[in-house]
């Protein structure tokens, strides 16, 4: 009985150390489980959030793209409109040179209607002249039959022939005189005319000058006026025009920044999905674990029952083997090689940079594990843009102890998971290699608090044994 005594402590210890590492794996399981389900939950919101962000900028989108269709409709209508004022301008413009040269010609006209008129002053001077010397004739003429008795008159003149000779003298003489005296008065009649008739030409020339001078320097002010008005509307338009290019360059602008954030709400909402399926396929492992570990815990129950009937009936009992836990609840290194650069700023040759994680140097090929337990959340391929020139690179998402993480393994020449796999600390999941921008076969190792983010880390040493 003494015997048996000790060996019943033996398996009480033991059957209370397995119960209590099942109690402590148990409760580690279920906090871990509601954790995920809190993970997921913000995740959902998340998501369900960028999907709003995203329907809103597709409709800023829409609205920009139906003010630009609206600003290129009203330029095209301001460019009619200017292309309309142009020709318009060209036209007066060509009118006002036309009538330039109208006035230019004109101006020609009027002075040599001036020349004209100076020529017929002259000549009424001349007339003017000619007229007095004829009256001052005519004057003399008189003066002398008034000093001869001024009544003999032709009549006596004839009387008075001594012979028939003499008579037809003195007829011939008569007649000679009558004649000039007629000859005189006709002329003088007839520059009296002219000169009228001169006069006359020259007030009405004078008069047609200044009403073809008045009339061109009207019809000129018309086409300046009509000028200046159409150069006003010009720039008037062309104001309206640059300051439509203006909208339109900022709307341009506007809807490429949408663009750009709509690609950006795309590309983290595609993230987030990843995520939630890390999450997700993390809440199945751990709920597989919760299932493996109440399996456990009923047989736990079932063998002290057993060992404690076996104890009373003198059977010696069986070691009792404990539960394993999920997680490690650390990292370890992912491939066994020298640390060839460190974490934080560096030198490159004449440059700076920032190094946001370790560097192990590595030959191509060497296999890569898992730095700790976790879903493989993407998987990117040298070439499509997305890991800043990391070349082919992996991602796997860890909860471990209530928080999240996320490592990174760059440069890789090969992939041994897929996106949604679950891995276990240490599992191969990847070879080395010397893909991307990179001077040489290494491994590049990034740690990061809660998910991946580009240029952003914490110093891997951190974590690492």
């Amino acid at each position: 009985m003494r015997k048996k005594l000790p060996l019943m402590l033996v398996v009480l210890l033991l059957l209370s150390t397995s119960m209590s590492v099942n109690a402590e794996s148990l409760n580690d399981v279920k906090s871990k489980i509601n954790d995920l389900d809190r993970k997921k939950a913000n995740l959902e919101k998340k998501d369900n959030s960028l999907d709003s962000d995203k329907a809103n900028t597709d409709k800023k989108i829409d609205e920009n793209l139906n003010k630009q269709s609206t600003n290129k409709s009203e330029m095209e209508v301001i460019d009619d409109k200017l292309a309309q004022t142009k020709t318009s301008i060209v036209k007066k413009e060509n009118e006002i040179s036309k009538t330039t040269e109208e006035i230019s010609t004109l101006a020609e006209e009027i002075m040599n209607l001036r020349k004209q008129i100076r020529t017929l002053n002259e000549e009424i001077l001349q007339l003017q002249k000619s007229i007095i010397e004829r009256e001052a004739l005519l004057k003399n003429r008189l003066r002398s039959i008034q000093e001869s008795g001024g009544e003999m008159s032709y009549l006596e003149v004839l009387l008075g022939a001594k012979s028939f000779s003499d008579f037809i003298s003195r007829t011939s003489a008569v007649n000679t005189i009558m004649d000039s005296d007629k000859k005189i008065m006709e002329e003088l009649d007839a520059d009296k005319r002219a000169m009228e008739a001169k006069k006359i030409e020259v007030e009405e020339k004078k008069e047609q000058v200044e009403a073809n001078k008045k009339e061109v320097e009207v019809r000129k002010a018309t086409l300046d006026k009509q000028k200046k008005q159409l150069n006003e509307l010009k720039s008037k338009l062309d104001a309206q025009l640059t300051k439509k290019e203006k909208i339109q360059q900022k709307l341009e602008k506007e809807h490429g920044e949408l663009e750009e954030y709509k690609v950006s709400l795309e590309e983290e909402q595609a993230i987030v999905r990843k995520q939630k399926a890390a999450a997700q396929k993390a809440k199945e492992f751990a709920e597989s674990e919760l299932a493996r570990i109440q399996r456990e815990k009923a047989e736990a129950q079932k063998r002290k029952k057993q060992n404690t009937t076996t104890s009373s009936s003198g059977v010696n009992p069986q070691p009792v083997k404990p539960a394993p836990t999920i997680s490690t609840g650390g990292f370890i290194h992912p491939v066994n090689g020298p640390i060839t650069s460190g974490f934080g700023p560096r030198s490159c040759g004449g440059c700076s940079s920032y190094h946001y994680g370790i560097d192990y140097g590595v030959s191509v090929g060497t296999p890569v594990y898992a730095s700790a337990p976790g879903i493989v959340t993407d998987i990117s391929y040298d070439g499509d843009g997305r890991m800043n020139g990391y070349g082919h690179v992996l991602l796997i998402t860890h909860h471990i102890k209530g928080k999240t993480y996320t490592t990174l393994y760059a440069h890789l020449s090969g992939f041994n998971v897929k996106v949604g796999d679950a891995v276990s600390q240490g599992q191969y999941i990847a070879s080395s290699g010397n893909t991307g921008r990179s001077t040489g076969p290494h491994l590049h190792f990034e740690i990061h608090n809660g998910y991946w983010a580009s240029k952003s880390g914490t110093n891997p040493m951190i974590y690492l044994p």
